[in-house]
């Protein structure tokens, strides 16, 4: 019997002694034998739930807290379908959607896989380079670029007078540096190299298998811990109003079309014409924001994670009560305590707050918030009118004459904390603006570990999700060269996201991934639907019953509600000039192929009925 064959029994034989011996015993089996819901969870806690749980906090308040909430619950609803469905039928997903569902959504669904592991890897490895140099390693960073661009600090100091030179800092000559490609790529390739010993150690056998499952357990464990304690500090200072926090999490449909939060009590100062103006800027947003953050909850590539990690590790029918357990206590527990406590932080510091030099009436003063650039567009379209604002040049939409200066400065403080919470933050202005509270090296320190362990888990799980689809699509088993691979080409593209990352490349990346993504998620999901009901595919394992009914009604729910967030994106990016055509090709080209593989698919079936009648 092989080493890994007996590792197998012996957790099946782990599981089934714990079982016998009550609840308890299963329960502590069950923490001992769990992995593949940690990999959700380090692919889930990444760039784009941090973005997310910002500005919900930002734009809503703690009034939005149950979304999240919501949809995490609708993802493990569907991670937990396509689970049951391989380790009943040991099958690989691909296979069995390819031969019992629809090729065109199989392999729409790992492709789909394959780009958004490529794109998004890019921005991960730009959240762990942000949070070495501005956070973490700061001072060290700016004298190692001081040393690396050594030739471009001497002409700069060329430039300078005596007075300039004697008060000179390395954080200075570091910002006038314009272009640190080389230092972006020096960092990215140590954090490639980690991020490839990580992987290593996930492909191997043994005490290297259990090393990175405590490792990942590890780095999720430092990311709750890092946002969890800036909740705990802000509750011993007596800055969260608790009753308010709880009532957060009971779903509320309403929100979708009505300001909320302190926003909606804002709306109640204004006259009837700005009310209607900014109703309809914060619904917008508040409804983006919502899509948003519900679709980083659970990606299109993490629906191909689950299936293929249990399959690798060797897991069966044994192992279906096991897997819901790790994915409801190894993903949805860390995702929701983070992301609920990044949205409570962002909402005591920003919702419906602004500084004072922005709430003057004073333009010379309110041009001195740093508020005031990220506003100006908003602010302009207030005073010249919608109509007017549409059909001026994007430069002219960002500048104000001397006049609309004076009015913009003449609004209302309500109109103007309006404003501020429509505009996006990044992590690490919530941890300056914490910095009263936190201390400034706390703050700088437990903001930059929170998000350096985002961003790096992600990158690990990008590579290895890459790792399986490459092996799917060669037809190829878990591992080997298809394996490695596909975690390279993941890894080495995210590297190299100082050429690629920026500008409009980065716009196009992201509409790609983000557009396919979106709408093959709930495609996936409808197909998971179809395995769980299908007796040719599961057989004797499909449910039945009461049990059949429950999985029916709550995949249901999850579908509709990827169906409802899949059209309102989509929407929006088709009807943006820029970028609809690419958008709508994409969504035309794809539903034609699936209409053309089901016709020619019934052609298939009728011709095979046929012939065997004529038999």
């Amino acid at each position: 019997m092989s080493s890994e064959t007996n590792r197998i029994e012996q957790e099946r034989s782990v599981l089934s002694e714990a079982q016998s011996r009550g609840s308890l015993a299963t329960l502590r089996a069950f923490i001992r034998l769990s992995g593949p819901g940690w990999l959700q969870s380090a692919i889930t806690l990444g760039g784009g739930s941090l973005a997310g749980g910002l500005f919900l906090g930002i734009l809503g308040g703690t009034s939005l807290l149950w979304l999240q909430l919501v949809a995490i619950t609708m993802g493990v609803v569907m991670l937990s379908a396509i689970s049951y469905v391989t380790l009943s039928t040991g099958e690989r997903p691909f296979q069995s959607i390819r031969n019992h569902i629809n090729p065109v959504l199989a392999w729409g669904w790992v492709l789909a896989t394959i780009a958004a592991n490529i794109i998004w890897c890019m921005p991960q490895f730009s959240l762990c380079f942000t949070a070495l140099e501005n956070n973490l390693l700061s001072s060290q960073t700016d004298a190692f670029i001081v040393s690396l661009y050594a030739d471009q600090v001497e002409d700069l100091k060329r430039e300078m007078t005596p007075d300039q030179l004697e008060t000179l800092t390395n954080s200075a000559l570091s910002d006038r540096i314009p272009d640190k490609k080389l230092f972006k790529f020096l960092v990215s390739g140590m954090f490639l190299v980690m991020a490839g010993i990580a992987v290593y150690l996930n492909g191997q056998r043994g005490k290297a298998a259990k090393v990175f499952d405590m490792f990942l357990k590890c780095l999720i464990g430092l990311i709750v811990l890092c946002f969890v304690g800036v909740v705990v500090k802000l509750t011993r200072s007596g800055s969260l109003n608790w009753s308010e926090i709880v009532r957060g999490f009971v779903p509320n449909l309403s929100q979708w079309n009505q300001p909320v939060g302190s926003i909606a009590g804002l709306m109640d100062e204004l006259s009837a014409d700005a009310q209607k103006f900014w109703t309809a800027k914060v619904v917008s947003a508040q409804s983006g924001v919502m899509i948003a953050a519900a679709a980083t909850a659970v990606g299109i590539n993490m629906t191909f994670l689950m299936p293929y990690s249990l399959l690798k590790r060797g897991w069966d029918r044994t192992f279906r009560g096991l897997s819901r357990f790790d994915l409801a206590t190894g993903m949805a527990v860390p995702y929701v305590l983070v992301t609920s406590c990044i949205v409570i932080a962002a909402a005591t510091q920003f919702h419906g707050e602004a500084d004072e030099k922005f709430l003057s009436g004073d333009p010379a003063v309110m041009q001195q918030s740093d508020l005031f650039g990220k506003t100006t567009a908003v602010l302009k379209e207030r005073v010249v009118g919608t109509a007017a604002w549409s059909k001026l040049t994007k430069a002219d939409q960002r500048t104000l004459t001397d006049e609309e200066l004076v009015q913009v400065a003449a609004l209302t403080e309500a109109e103007k904390r309006i404003a501020s919470s429509l505009t996006k933050r990044g992590a690490f202005d919530l941890s300056k603006a914490l910095e009263p509270l936190l201390g400034k090296s706390t703050s700088r320190y437990v903001f930059g570990l929170g998000i350096l362990g985002m961003g790096f888990s992600t990158i690990i799980i990008l590579m290895l999700i890459n790792g399986f689809a490459f092996c799917e699509i060669l037809g190829r088993p878990l591992g080997g060269w298809p394996y490695i691979t596909g975690c390279l080409i993941a890894g080495i593209v995210g590297a190299s996201w100082p050429w690629f990352w920026d500008g409009q490349s980065k716009v196009y990346l992201s509409i790609v991934a983000s557009s396919f993504g979106s709408m093959l998620l709930p495609i996936a999901y409808v197909t998971f639907f179809l395995l769980m009901n299908s007796p040719k595919v599961l057989g004797d394992a499909m449910p039945r019953g009461f049990s059949r009914l429950i999985w029916n009604l709550l995949m249901g729910i999850s579908v509709l509600g990827a169906f409802a967030a899949a059209g309102k994106a989509i929407f929006d990016k088709a009807s943006d000039p820029k970028t609809g055509s690419l958008v709508i090709t994409v969504a035309v080209g794809f539903a034609v192929a699936v209409i053309v593989s089901l016709l020619d698919g019934r052609r298939f079936s009728k011709r095979e009925r046929s012939q065997q009648s004529t038999g």
